[in-house]
């Protein structure tokens, strides 16, 4: 077996990298055309057009594959079948008007699910990634779209790596391959090849598109791109496919649902008509118009309209949705699990101060710190482009006040998530080797010996204070060349550099919102207990009982549960505490996540709705389903309203399209045994259908009852259901008095009956919809949207006037006298009033037990973010001070 083979697995990855046993790092870059100091940006503008944008095919939904989805139904298949088969026997006219209409319900459905499509592609090429390269001998970042074959990159923990790279440069580098290998121990990286591993395949100096910097820094040069990549040429071949939300599945039941009615009133009415001797073709023809008529054809339209609309209202509040079903998802989210920096803060970490522990001064505490930084400053020409946040901050404030002459680096160990330090080895002025150790100050000060009492209780009171802050500690070490394998516990501390991240002026208002909404609001953070203590205190967070990390690895998943329940501050939680609290929660809630860091990656794909920032590390974006533009718990609250608005509106379609279309099919299937004819012929049916869909074609933009938006839905089959057969039945009935009157006072003849009842069933299932999209009293406390009220009326103006229009005897209509349509006005009025009774009553008895936010957290089922007495003297005081400023304003 290869090399390659042993680190793949079984297969041998063939790369685009040839890669010589022995190579100056000069000797590479002359390889790959180019040079330590990186392309020119006309070079690399040349190289663009050449070779291409830095991109793979994507998955894209296509114009035919909408249209397929659209024809995807075997009851149309079955109908078209059936009206050919008309068509040729001689039932021209009637097989004509059943695929005009067909065409017509299937281009409606086509045009506004492609519409949906494009919105949401638009929306989704907004979210980009950059990298830091090095151009013309500076680092600059760029798209990583626009990156070219000879490019060098630099890489640091958390990058998602961008190409196909040969490292030229690597500090400790490992890189997760899983996405390529489906190994899940990072493999080490180095510049030099393995041992017998030179020429084509050899993964260890080399980094493939797709996978992720698990630990260290390094320098490549880009050898392939795009779909010259690996990771192109596996990814054709791979199923893009995503796996069902539970929105999604719910439809899928419901669908299923719907299934066994329609198959059961086919069978029904199909079978009574042959016994009735009517002919096969008209028997099989109605049949088939009522298994039509009772699905919502529209419902795949409708959502993803509504979810198109929604994922554009979103992104004028600078939320992008990746994915649009999480829309929904987003809506029924009861616990949000977010970190602190950026989301409660202001994101922005500025350094402070700098507190020399005892017998070490400020001055070399800062040059210590500098040097410890992941960018060599030593170096000429060095930025703080690409390093972590602490680092940047500490650099800009001192590096032009710090005199790094003489001192050189030797090694580094960059800052990882699991030893929570950064080390250094650094030759000084007067030729001595110092080992420096940055990072949390629980993580450094055991490493540390004879520290003094007066400096822990330093440490304390800055953590009180709620200041971050990190130690650095130094200890000599001889002659060494490199960075010791394991930690030595004999260092000197020299203090701590303290960092401001100020609690965000609007957190306090995002989160007593949140709380109204029924989201419990739990803070997952990496930093000091009794400083994210103090941040929440300041916001007004009722943290209960906070968990550390430490004590949640000696609970099991029953006691952390419960434990996770009486608490709203997680931490000193590293990346698999976050993703476990996660998995538990899981079990009766739906749990979001934001986190911006390649820590929160497993978080993020844990949560049902991951969320991440635009700044964020590229494999948090990745690993998200919503990126927000601007990092703020005010958007969020936006999605949840926004995704229970849509959630909302999807089930008031339904409702009312199952229930009304039942009742229609219900008095369909029982006239067609009764009558001596067809009550309508199977054109006409599908024709009311198609009026009826086109109206609630505005239902996305219909508003909603503010007691739809303070909690969580979810599907719910059976009340599906049990609002079907109570609704279509009372639709019924007033079919029956229709028919009745058309009958036994007008004594109509088949195509005036036709007509008659054609008007009656679209103006009731219709203009029901006003008082089925509310539980309120409709118009006086809950009016529909403008759009939604001129297409219902619209509709039903339409349906009135068919009758009367010159192609109505064509589709087997005749005019109706005036006496019909006074006794339709009076008609509709009682449905409607019965109706609205019948709704008080069934919501009266089917009102879902869910508890509010302070009777479910006594009741131990959750614990929202209920605000303390400090907050809300906090937002007292912010709405004085913005009265204040109004009246300034004037003067």
């Amino acid at each position: 077996m290869t090399t390659t083979e042993k680190q793949a697995g079984t297969t041998a990855i063939p790369l685009p990298v040839q890669i010589a046993a022995t190579q100056s790092i000069t000797q590479v870059c002359e390889t790959h055309q180019t040079s330590t100091a990186g392309l020119t940006t006309a070079e690399a503008g040349t190289r663009l057009n050449q070779v291409g944008l830095n991109v793979l095919p994507a998955r894209r939904i296509t114009a035919w594959m909408v249209l397929f989805r659209q024809l995807n139904n075997p009851i149309l298949i079955l109908l078209v079948v059936a009206a050919l088969l008309s068509f040729l026997t001689g039932d021209r006219i009637d097989a004509v008007i059943i695929l005009t209409i067909l065409a017509a319900s299937i281009g409606l459905g086509f045009f506004n699910e492609w519409k949906a499509e494009r919105e949401a592609s638009a929306l989704h090429s907004q979210v980009a990634h950059t990298i830091v390269v090095v151009r013309a001998g500076q680092s600059q970042e760029v798209a990583v779209a626009n990156l070219v074959p000879g490019d060098i990159v630099r890489l640091s923990l958390g990058c998602v790596v961008p190409a196909d790279l040969r490292l030229l440069q690597a500090s400790n580098l490992s890189a997760d391959e899983s996405i390529i290998t489906g190994e899940s121990v990072a493999a080490n990286k180095s510049t030099n090849p393995i041992e017998g591993g030179a020429g084509l395949g050899d993964l260890t100096c080399a980094l493939l598109m797709g996978t992720v910097i698990h630990s260290g820094s390094g320098l490549g040069v880009v050898v392939a791109t795009g779909s010259e990549c690996a990771f192109g040429r596996i990814a054709q071949s791979l199923n893009t496919a995503l796996p069902q939300t539970g929105f999604q599945k719910g439809l899928v039941r419901f669908s299923t649902f719907l299934l066994y009615v329609a198959l059961s009133l086919t069978i029904f009415i199909f079978a009574a008509n042959l016994l009735l001797q009517r002919p096969l073709l008209d028997a099989m023809l109605f049949a088939l118009a009522i298994a039509v008529g009772i699905t919502p054809q529209l419902l795949p339209a409708v959502v993803n309209t509504s979810l198109a609309a929604g994922a554009k209202q979103l992104a004028a509040q600078q939320v992008l949705v990746k994915r649009l079903t999480c829309i929904e998802d987003l809506g029924n989210v009861d616990i949000l699990i977010t970190d602190k920096t950026g989301t409660l803060t202001q994101g922005h970490i500025s350094y402070d101060r700098a507190v020399a522990a005892k017998g070490s001064t400020q001055d070399e505490l800062l040059l210590l710190g500098l040097l410890s930084c992941e960018t060599d400053f030593t170096e000429p020409g060095a930025t703080s482009l690409g390093q972590n946040e602490i680092d940047r901050a500490l650099s800009e404030a001192v590096v032009s006040i710090i005199n790094l002459a003489g001192y050189q680096r030797l090694d580094l160990r960059p800052f990882d998530h699991d030893t929570r330090t950064s080390a250094v080895l650094i030759a000084t002025p007067d030729h001595q080797r110092l080992q420096i150790i940055k990072g949390a100050p629980e993580a450094v000060l055991p490493a540390c010996s004879n520290v003094d009492p007066a400096d822990l209780a330093a440490q304390n009171q800055l953590f009180a204070q709620g200041i971050r802050s990190i130690a650095v500690a130094k200890r000599n070490s001889a002659e060494a060349d490199q960075l010791p394998t394991t930690q030595p516990k004999d260092f000197t501390l020299l203090g701590f550099l303290t960092f401001l991240d100020l609690p965000k002026a609007d957190a306090a208002d995002a989160l007593h919102q949140l709380a109204e909404l029924g989201v419990a609001v739990k803070v997952a953070t990496g930093d000091n207990l009794v400083v994210a203590e103090k941040v929440c205190h300041d916001l007004g967070l009722a943290i209960g009982t906070p968990l550390t990390g430490d004590q949640i690895d000696q609970l099991d998943d029953e006691q952390l549960y419960t434990a996770a329940h009486n608490t709203a501050l997680l931490a000193r939680v590293s990346p698999d505490h976050k993703a476990r609290i996660i998995s538990v929660l899981r079990r009766d809630h739906t749990v979001a996540f934001l986190g911006d860091g390649v820590n929160d990656a497993p978080a993020l794909h844990k949560a049902d709705v991951g969320i991440s920032v635009d700044s964020a590390t590229d494999v948090a974006k990745d690993a998200a389903d919503i990126v927000l533009l601007e990092k703020d718990l005010g958007v969020i609250v936006a999605g949840v309203i926004g995704g229970r608005r849509i959630f909302a509106n999807t089930i008031k379609y339904i409702q009312m399209g199952t229930s009304s279309n039942f009742g229609n099919m219900f008095s369909a299937a029982l006239a067609s045994v009764v009558l001596p004819f067809l009550p309508m012929l199977p054109g006409q049916l599908l024709l009311n259908n198609l009026l009826y869909d086109a109206s609630q074609l505005a239902i996305p933009t219909d508003r909603v009852d503010q007691e739809a938006l303070r909690k969580p839905a979810h599907w719910d089959i059976t009340d599906i259901r049990r609002f079907m057969f109570t609704f279509g039945p009372i639709s019924s009935i007033f079919d029956f008095l229709t028919f009745g009157l058309l009958l036994f006072i007008l004594h109509a003849q088949p195509s005036e009956f036709r007509a008659g009842w054609f008007v009656e069933s679209l103006a009731t299932q219709t203009l029901i919809v006003f008082v089925i999209r509310t539980r309120a009293v409709p118009f006086f406390r809950s009016r529909p949207s403008l759009a939604l009220g001129g297409s219902v009326l619209a509709v039903v103006a339409i349906g009135a006037l068919i009758p009367y229009l010159p192609f109505a005897s064509t589709i087997g209509f005749t005019p109706l006298p005036l006496r019909f349509f006074l006794a339709l006005v009076g008609m509709v009025v009682l449905y409607l009033i019965l109706t609205e009774t019948m709704k008080i009553i069934f919501f009266r008895t089917n009102r879902p037990q869910i508890p509010t936010p302070v009777a479910a957290a006594r009741s131990g089922t959750m614990r929202p973010s209920g605000l303390s007495a400090a907050a809300r003297h906090y937002r007292r005081l912010r709405r004085r001070a913005q009265r204040f400023t109004v009246t300034g304003s004037h003067h």
